[in-house]
């Protein structure tokens, strides 16, 4: 513990960067863990719901009350397919897809390139600082020994011993953020699925609501489209 105190305080411009990066990171992940907790919903108890409006009041009904909602899937994903409904189930289908390709998607991947880029960085630092401090403690052996010192490598062990903390340091970080970068990754392509799932679930739940008089009539046969006499 004291070599430790050591290396912080003789390579301090070493470990306060890397114990900074590790506190940035470390918040980083708990920021985008806070996010998905948020964003999350569950569909079982959402849809009964959801459902239960859409039958009494229709889309609108069901429009509003996703409105309502925070998470993800209804305030995002089944509002930008409600919100197209009067243009068919097509329309829903596209909106929805669009809404997971452009706008979902990334949000869910925010923070993620930076938890990689602190995690790779940590690492190189690390090395970077035992690099210096191995040439430093090698220039010092050199030196003690064109002085006619015998005990110089002897001597160096423990800067040796120093340097070597850089890279543990980068390695204490960069561990960490990368198994909490594969498992927030991991996490992002289960929920695709779900949004996916849910997306196939609101079509399903629209094809059995009435379309519009206007469309309705002008798909039965033998209408009379508005501002025509029968002759």
């Amino acid at each position: 513990m004291n070599a430790f105190f050591k290396f912080c305080h003789d390579d301090w411009y070493f470990a306060v960067p890397m114990a900074l990066m590790s506190v940035v990171g470390l918040s980083l992940v708990i920021w985008r863990l806070l996010l998905n907790y948020n964003g999350s919903v569950s569909m079982s108890e959402f849809l009964p719901a959801f459902q239960q409006r859409l039958e009494k009041e229709g889309v609108e009904g069901a429009l509003r009350y996703c409105k309502e909602r925070t998470e993800i899937i209804p305030h995002r994903l089944y509002v930008a397919g409600l919100e197209a409904h009067k243009q068919g189930l097509a329309a829903v289908r596209r909106g929805m897809a669009n809404a997971i390709e452009l706008e979902i998607t990334p949000d869910l991947n925010f923070l993620l390139p930076p938890i990689l880029a602190i995690a790779k960085i940590a690492t190189m630092v690390g090395l970077f600082g035992t690099v210096i401090s191995m040439i430093n403690t090698f220039n010092a052996i050199e030196e003690a020994a064109h002085q006619g010192g015998g005990g110089g490598v002897g001597g160096q062990a423990g800067a040796i011993g120093l340097a070597l903390f850089a890279t543990a340091m980068g390695l204490i970080t960069a561990i960490p953020l990368v198994f909490s970068h594969v498992l927030l990754k991991s996490w992002v392509g289960r929920f695709e699925l779900r949004m996916k799932s849910a997306a196939h679930r609101l079509l399903f739940l629209l094809q059995n609501v009435k379309m519009p008089v206007g469309k309705a009539s002008a798909s039965v046969p033998g209408a009379v489209p508005a501002g025509v006499t029968r002759g």
